[in-house]
């Protein structure tokens, strides 16, 4: 592509325009965050008929289910958006996005209709994953399309702090309902709030979305009949089929495991597995966006000074040769007590290794019954880190912490009464076991070093700034305008649906299957280096492209 000057600067009706996306934009990803903020008390409600760790996946991949469908949504509605207009899409994602969010606040949980209750809340996360499919390629493209050439990274960052606003927008809201309501009453039912408070949102993001007018480039390109009929089809011809997939290997899936780890698996980290207690998590998570919520802005600005990949590559090569030091000052910072527990009493699980599963069952149809699985589910339950020991085949495995030895149990074939025995039995002496030996059964707040924990969380989420600051304006400027919205709404959402919205669930599935706290970060250090290699040898630059084409 050729490089043009710069049109005129925007109007101040364009700006509001503009702006009016942004915020419907927010509103729309606060729905679709409120699930992941509230993934661990919806696992209580809804997957209450499996065991706890089991639950915990579940819930995961209920919200990971969102991300599953999303470049499904991408390639309808893009392909809506590319024949009928922006605006109109617009208006059809945020009313599905909205309806969908309103009716999970309102859905009875497991303990009241049983299956059907997880079975719909996953037709829900597969609604609103279609609609967020058509919304980030429209509104990234709409804003594009009505920016100065020399300013796109600029005015596109402002779509891309819209996702980060909107998670900050349902942390505040939650934990506004849980200091009101206070944490029993939230559990029980309170959590439901921020989902119905949602349809008031929805009524604001409609009437904002009516006020747009449709992009100029759009409207330029069906006024000269240049249009696609078939959007969809024409972006899987040969030569942006090969450019399709060299943006989501080399662009779209670093990104995506770089934001979706600096922020949600820090969020899960910080409280199911450092324990620290969910309000306290929220808020160090909420100061640690506003602190980098600029730098998104500013990463904009940046690449239209010195191109958008080189800084989406560095922030993905500094998260994967990081990640492991951060996350260990996480531990550090946050809950100390584990540090020092694991120094001075290591947690030793000495069992048959034949009998140690891999315990991630994505359809619920295994039951993890060996006393070494009872064990580790145990320990990771407790977010206590340890290793494995082989023993002798047959063997009843035994937790070693500490001075003291805790037998565990076979649970396959127990009677319901006696399974539940058992295993109150094993928890009671395994926690005074870990207590005895200072592992806490939850952080200690007046240990926590505030400064220091949030600094770490602001490195990550700076992290997520550069690689999501300018990847809006370098994904408009790949493709043309006549199946601009299909073509980089596709690659975003599979390395965000997949490679991103997938990340809590494996990552956590890695630590409970190996017992390291710090064993689910080679996911996104993987796809991160693939991400750095791949892009910085195949993609090239788009600073300053004419998008007009």
């Amino acid at each position: 592509m050729s490089t043009t000057p710069a049109p005129a600067q925007l109007t101040k009706g364009h700006k509001k325009v503009i702006f009016a996306s942004s915020l419907g934009t927010v509103f729309e990803w606060y729905d679709f965050f409120l699930y992941g903020s509230l993934a661990a008390i919806i696992a209580k409600q809804f997957f209450s008929g499996v065991n706890e760790t089991t639950g915990m996946i579940f819930a995961l991949l209920a919200f990971a289910a969102g991300f599953f469908v999303r470049p499904f949504g991408a390639a309808f509605f893009g392909s809506l958006g590319d024949r009928i207009g922006r605006k109109y899409t617009f208006l059809v994602t945020i009313l599905i996005m909205g309806i969908s969010t309103f009716l999970v606040g309102v859905l009875p949980n497991y303990a009241s209709i049983g299956f059907a209750a997880p079975v719909i809340l996953i037709i829900l996360r597969l609604a609103q994953g279609l609609a967020m499919g058509g919304e980030y390629g429209g509104a990234a493209t709409y804003v594009a399309e009505h920016a100065p050439a020399n300013k796109r990274g600029l005015y596109t960052s402002f779509i891309q702090c819209t996702a980060t606003l909107g998670l900050f927008m349902s942390l505040l809201i939650i934990l506004a309902c849980r200091y009101f309501l206070g944490n029993e009453a939230f559990e029980a039912w309170g959590w439901r709030i921020p989902f119905l408070v949602s349809i008031v949102l929805l009524g604001i993001s409609v009437w904002i979305r009516l006020q747009l007018s449709e992009s100029p480039l759009f409207q330029q390109m069906k006024a000269e009949g240049k249009g696609s009929k078939t959007p969809f089809r024409d972006s899987l011809k040969d030569g942006n089929l090969k450019l399709m997939l060299l943006v989501l290997l080399g662009a779209a899936a670093g990104q995506a495991v770089v934001w979706y780890g600096g922020q949600f698996y820090a969020l899960f980290f910080l409280s199911s597995m450092l324990k620290v207690d969910a309000t306290t998590s929220y808020l160090l998570i909420a100061a640690a966006l506003a602190l980098g919520v600029p730098f998104f802005i500013f990463f904009g600005w940046l690449s239209d000074r010195i191109g958008r990949k080189w800084i989406i590559l560095a922030g993905c090569l500094l998260a994967a040769v990081t990640y492991i030091p951060v996350f260990k000052g996480l531990t550090h910072f946050a809950n100390p007590a584990i540090e020092e527990a694991r120094s001075s009493s290591p947690a030793l699980v000495i069992a048959d290794p034949n009998t140690c599963s891999f315990q991630f069952d994505p359809v619920g149809l295994r039951k993890f019954t060996s006393s070494c699985d009872v064990a580790t589910a145990a320990l990771t339950k407790a977010g206590v880190p340890y290793d494995v020991q082989p023993a002798p085949a047959g063997s009843l495995a035994v937790v070693n912490v500490g001075t003291s030895k805790v037998s565990s149990y076979e649970a396959a074939g127990l009677a319901k009464e006696d399974g539940k025995a058992k295993a109150d039995a094993f928890g009671t002496e395994l926690k005074a076991a870990l207590v005895e030996a200072g592992y806490p059964a939850k952080a200690d707040n007046a240990r926590i070093n505030i400064p220091g924990t949030i600094f770490m969380l602001w490195i990550l989420v700076l992290y997520v700034t550069m690689v999501y600051g300018p990847i809006a304006a370098y994904l408009v400027e790949l493709f043309p305008t006549r199946i601009r919205y299909t073509s980089m709404s596709l690659p975003y959402h599979i390395g965000n649906g997949w490679f991103g919205g997938f990340l809590p669930a494996i990552s956590f599935a890695l630590v409970a299957g190996t017992g390291n706290l710090y064993y689910g970060l080679w996911y996104p250090i993987a796809i991160a280096l693939m991400t750095v290699v791949i892009g910085g040898l195949f993609l090239h630059d788009t600073k300053n492209v004419d998008i007009t084409k």
